[in-house]
């Protein structure tokens, strides 16, 4: 049984652009993110925020739901974030700006 987190989460871009991604590891799927390191998409577009993220226990049920929200159009998507708790609490990490 694995005993990892498995995260789905939402990131927005310095375009506003939204990006759903699958981690194990937030902090450092963030970090590397930030960093221009991460999912090609993202690293012409950061700084990014996280708005986003729903855990599961399973790698299969978080694959399952990342791949549901990315078929979401982008209002369902912005829906889908505004019914969660706001993720004003969690600090973006800014190492770059938009360009």
């Amino acid at each position: 049984m694995d005993d990892k987190t498995h995260c789905v989460y939402i990131l927005e871009c310095c375009d506003g652009s939204l990006y759903t991604g699958y981690t194990n590891d937030i902090e450092k799927r963030l970090q590397t993110h930030q960093q221009g390191k991460g999912a090609k998409y993202t690293r012409g577009r950061t700084p990014v925020r996280l708005v986003y993220i729903e855990e599961h226990i399973s790698k299969s049920d978080a694959l399952k739901a990342e791949y549901q929200i990315k078929q979401l159009k982008r209002v369902e998507k912005e829906r889908l974030i505004d019914t969660k708790e706001s993720m004003d609490h969690v600090e973006p990490i800014k190492l770059s700006s938009c360009q």
